[in-house]
């Protein structure tokens, strides 16, 4: 009689209970519309992403221990500026502990002096031949180093293979999870029992975002309960930063090298192009630069301003800051738009 009575309670729950009962599901029934941005979306018109419902953005600041997103300082002062919710990734790249501890030193002196309003998101996923224990020791020294220095709460960013079968349980246990699967509502068991949040696409379509954008729900567990300014580590050393040019009509890879001092052959590694003498008018080309952006970009009271670079035009600036000439030269009381200096700070966009 038990017997029996076992197995119409087993087949009960068999047909009654939903199939993903064990999946790992949301932290809360609370839900924040998101995206997450970096360089590849250019100038955003977060005035417009307002309007659009979104409430959250994370932006990318920095990868590895040398790369400053480009965007990353607008991102966050226009987002910030319209009402939105931040928070900050940063692309990790170590391959042992020590590399893992530079690079949280770097992130965190890159978002110094911010005051973000989600947990610190470390986005690794590029593990070349790592084994999984050295994953997860990188993991942890990384975030570790993070809390410490910022004194804010972190998140791990991850797709859905990755958080099942290579984040352990020790990572699950003491950060919460940023879960990334596409074509589906229902995420399959992973180390953790809730996400906090959840990039649903990368093809999303977002007013006053050229292109598509990462879409992304989020709880509230994501938001941080301190958000005090992220204090300066006095880390001051020159750093790689990424410019995204867009090539014009007639372009070559060999001029776009040797307009920013650099090679076809690190613009085709960074790129990854297949065919060095095949690009196309308003593709984009990421360039790696050396100096610190910190130098090149800052503010007034009222304006961006940008320090103009050797190769800089009037027209690239423009697109750039999502903005135009004729307003960058009525600013700067500029009469010939194709002459301007190394070094000349030009005001950039009304805030």
């Amino acid at each position: 009689m038990k017997r029996k009575t076992f197995f119409v309670i087993l087949l009960f729950l068999m047909i009654f209970l939903p199939l993903n009962i064990w999946a790992t599901t949301a932290s809360s029934n609370e839900f924040y519309e998101g995206i997450d941005v970096s360089d590849w979306q250019g100038y955003i018109d977060y005035s417009q992403v307002k309007s659009s419902g979104i409430e959250i953005v994370y932006i990318k600041a920095s990868q590895g221990d040398n790369i400053v997103d480009s965007y990353f300082r607008i991102n966050y002062r226009n987002a910030k500026e319209n009402g939105l919710k931040v928070g900050f990734y940063h692309f990790l790249t170590a391959r042992n502990e020590d590399e893992a501890i530079r690079q949280a030193e770097f992130f965190s002196s890159v978002i110094s002096n911010t005051s973000p309003d989600c947990k610190l998101a470390m986005d690794f996923e590029m593990f070349d031949g790592l084994s999984v224990s050295e994953i997860n020791r990188i993991s942890k020294v990384f975030l570790e180093r993070v809390e410490e220095i910022t004194g804010k709460e972190v998140v791990i960013y991850s797709d859905a293979y990755n958080a099942r079968n290579v984040f352990g349980e020790e990572l699950a246990n003491n950060y919460s999870l940023w879960i990334a699967e596409y074509g589906t509502n229902v995420i399959e068991e992973s180390n953790w029992e809730y996400w906090e949040g959840f990039q649903y696409t990368s093809r999303g379509s977002i007013s006053g975002i050229r292109g598509y954008v990462d879409r992304d729900k989020f709880t509230a567990q994501i938001f941080l309960d301190d958000k005090a300014v992220i204090s300066p580590t006095g880390r001051t050393e020159n750093y790689t930063h990424d410019e995204v040019y867009i090539v014009q009509r007639g372009d070559t890879l060999s001029a776009i090298a040797l307009k920013y001092g650099t090679t076809v052959s690190k613009l085709v590694a960074v790129n990854q192009i297949s065919n060095p003498n095949l690009i196309y008018p308003n593709e984009r080309v990421i360039v790696p630069i050396k100096g610190n952006i910190r130098n090149e970009i800052t503010y007034d009271t009222r304006h961006i301003v940008y320090t103009v670079k050797r190769g800089d035009t009037l027209s690239e600036i423009a697109l750039r800051f999502g903005t135009t000439v004729q307003s960058i030269a009525e600013l700067n009381h500029i009469t010939n738009v194709n002459l301007i200096y190394i070094g000349e700070k030009l005001r950039i966009v009304n805030y």
